[in-house]
């Protein structure tokens, strides 16, 4: 085969991969000093297969791991098993796994060294936090149930928004998802992570969002315990929903969210109703009114029905009869109650006449009585009240008369008075 580069030339010392890897491999494991190594570090990430147990070793402090296993065999003599958050002194010798070029530290012995570094941050906060009432459960809000727009933050290159996307389609189509781009792994991802939150906050058109990334090392979540990721998750305007990693896997950021789902996809699908369902509920609802329209249909025609028997068993032209033969004899009994009424009124009304008749004063008069008036229209009624020569006013049964005082006389020795006509 001729060389793609004809003018270059190429050394005779040129290694291939496999020539590269095999020296490699023989530098690491045959060298004295990592073939029996003591290692301390915190452990992030702990996962058990069939093989062994796999987990990372961490220096928190300038940010360096190395991958670690204890095969099934050995972990039983092991003096504390490998958990993450962990602070362990581990025994064991280097080996580069040569298909991956990849080399990691094979535990033979691991020691109990304190809390990790790690863990103990993430404690602190997470206490502090929760402290603080950020993952008050009273603080959390409801889901819309019918969203029209939801946003989701995420890495666009990330199989989340794929899984995101197609569940979302899938459940609701017609739904309008927003995509606000964020880097969800390394130094940069916490600040980038509450920008894209702050971006859909003040674009106001998302009901509820999203914050996701697909499963990875604990270390490769770090950015999900950042502080400010868990306040701008906390503190967001609208409903947010966390799908964060596999369901082991838990942050601070999961726990202050609205709905903590584990999983892109599980967030996906607890952020919109399933169309099938709903037209379940609809059709459902529908029976339903049916069925209640019918049965009270059912109950006005069975009344109707009842009113029909009870109007044939009253027969109404009798009892219309009855009713008139009833007014009649009301009618004639009011009649001779307000007969009985007007005679008593017209008796009564007699002996007043009556009486009045007898005490009119002209009626007196007429008998040959007079009445004997001062000038003043005063009644005279005693002689001693009469001077001499007054003028009186006599009133007779018919017309009046005027006359003046002569004498006086006692009404013991007389009971007329000498009265001269002027």
């Amino acid at each position: 085969m001729s060389s793609p580069f004809p003018n270059l030339l190429v050394p005779d010392t040129a290694l291939s991969v496999g020539s590269l890897t095999t020296y490699i491999q023989t530098v690491l494991e045959q060298d004295d000093r990592l073939q029996q190594i003591w290692v301390i570090g915190e452990v992030s990430s702990a996962t058990q297969y069939r093989s062994g147990l796999f987990f990372t070793l961490q220096d928190p402090d300038i940010k360096a791991s190395i991958n670690c296993v204890v095969w099934n065999s050995q972990l039983h003599k092991l003096a504390t098993l490998p958990v993450q958050g962990a602070q362990l002194i581990l025994l064991g010798r280097i080996h580069l796994h040569p298909q991956r070029g990849q080399y990691q530290l094979i535990i033979w012995q691991a020691l109990p060294a304190g809390e990790g570094l790690r863990a103990l941050r993430y404690r602190q906060l997470r206490d502090r936090l929760e402290i603080e009432g950020l993952f008050d459960p009273a603080r959390k809000r409801p889901i819309p149930s019918h969203p029209q727009t939801i946003a989701v933050v995420t890495s666009p290159q990330a199989a989340a928004w794929g899984d995101i996307q197609r569940t979302l389609k899938r459940r609701y189509s017609g739904l309008h998802v927003l995509l606000s781009p964020a880097l969800v792994q390394g130094e940069q991802a916490p600040a980038s992570i509450v920008t894209a939150i702050r971006r859909v906050e003040q674009d106001g058109r998302a009901e509820a969002l999203i914050l996701a990334r697909g499963g990875g090392a604990t270390e490769d979540m770090a950015c999900f315990n950042d502080e400010r990721v868990v306040r701008a998750v906390a503190t967001c305007s609208i409903p947010v929903i966390a799908g964060i990693g596999h369901q082991r896997d838990e942050s601070l950021a999961d726990l202050a969210a609205d709905i903590c789902a584990h999983t892109p996809t599980a967030a996906a699908e607890q952020s919109v109703p399933l169309l099938a369902d709903l037209y379940l509920e609809h059709r459902n609802r529908v029976a339903w009114l049916q069925d209640a329209s019918s049965h009270y249909l059912n109950m006005l025609r069975t009344h109707e029905q009842r009113l029909r028997d009870r109007l044939q068993r009253l027969h109404p032209e009798r009892q219309l009869q009855r009713e008139m033969q009833f007014m009649r004899w009301q009618r004639q009994r009011l009649l001779r109650a307000t007969t009985q009424h007007l005679r008593q009124a017209d008796q009564h009304c007699q002996m007043l006449k009556q009486k009045l008749a007898t005490l009119d004063p002209q009626a007196v008069l007429r008998r040959g009585y007079a009445v004997v008036r001062q000038t003043d229209g005063t009644i005279a009624r005693s002689s001693q009240t009469l001077h001499l020569n007054e003028e009186l006013l006599v009133q007779l049964g018919q017309g009046q008369i005027k006359v003046k005082v002569t004498d006086m006389m006692n009404l013991d020795a007389s009971t007329n008075a000498d009265v001269n006509l002027p």
